[in-house]
């Protein structure tokens, strides 16, 4: 099984940058699946219906979040259940949408779970234990014990983890906690790309950071002047977000062994075009 996994998709320039690039990756990397973090498809800033759809009109299997997952439309299309949306499982009990789901190849011969999780070092907001958030959504799906990956009645083919997180030390740990029990731990919400790709020692896939789909001369795709002057004299900046120009898309092809449902290879895929 193949997978691309592509890293925090900024605002309009983000979406059309996927939407020109995903047709000629598909026919040149023949994925199976194409995950994309969705966070801050709208503006920058959450997620509305009109830009999902976007992302799956352009080929994109399922779409991840973050900790801006309910902004925007973001709370109602979780609510709403219909649309490939997965956010972070460790949010606190009771909010709408779901933390892990599987998708489907079309012949339904190829099935893969999806994790969704936050980190909590460094964010205000007081999540849950996205270490224990993990063992309990595995333990629904696993034969015990693992390794090899050893999946309850053969059902999924492999498990992605998209760890949204600020600490490359807690993105790391949560890496090797997993490994061997996962095909795939991948790192996003700083949008800046980690050159650390590798199988770790059990066999799970793993980067720190898969990076952003935003503009090149930006600031984490906001204009720079209003995020430098907000440093200078630590006041809150404007949101503007980059709409045009180079843009930087960055993901990682993931190759799942067929056999032990553990990954064969990790490589990056990163790419650079121009959006008028």
């Amino acid at each position: 099984m193949r997978i691309i996994f592509i890293g925090d998709i900024f605002g309009k320039i983000g979406r059309r940058a996927v939407a020109e690039v995903l047709p000629r990756w598909r026919k040149k990397y023949k994925p199976d699946f194409v995950i994309g973090n969705g966070e801050n498809l709208a503006h920058g800033v959450g997620m509305t219906e009109k830009t999902v759809r976007e992302l799956l009109d352009a080929g994109v299997d399922c779409v991840t979040g973050g900790n801006h997952s309910f902004k925007a439309e973001g709370a109602k299309l979780m609510a709403r259940g219909d649309l490939p949306l997965v956010r972070p499982a460790n949010f606190p009990p009771g909010l709408p949408g779901r933390g892990d789901m599987v998708v489907e190849s079309k012949d339904g011969k190829i099935r893969l779970l999806v994790v969704n999780l936050m980190g909590r070092v460094f964010f205000q907001s007081q999540y849950d234990d996205p270490f224990r958030k993990l063992d309990e959504i595995l333990a629904r799906y696993h034969n015990s014990p693992p390794p090899p990956l050893n999946l309850r009645g053969g059902e999924l083919n492999g498990i992605l983890v998209d760890f949204h997180c600020e600490a490359t030390s807690e993105a790391n740990a949560l890496g090797n906690y997993a490994d061997g029990r996962v095909s795939a731990v991948l790192g996003t919400h700083t949008s800046m790309g980690t050159t650390d790709t590798r199988i770790l020692p059990s066999g799970t896939a793993y980067v720190t950071e898969v990076g952003g789909v935003q503009a090149v001369d930006s600031i984490l795709g906001e204009e720079k002047n209003g995020i430098i002057r907000s440093f200078l004299l630590q006041q809150p900046f404007k949101h503007t977000p980059v709409e045009t120009g180079l843009c930087q898309i960055s993901a990682v092809l993931v190759e799942i062994n067929e056999t032990t449902k553990l990954a064969k290879s990790i490589k990056r895929i990163d790419e650079q075009i121009v959006i008028e």
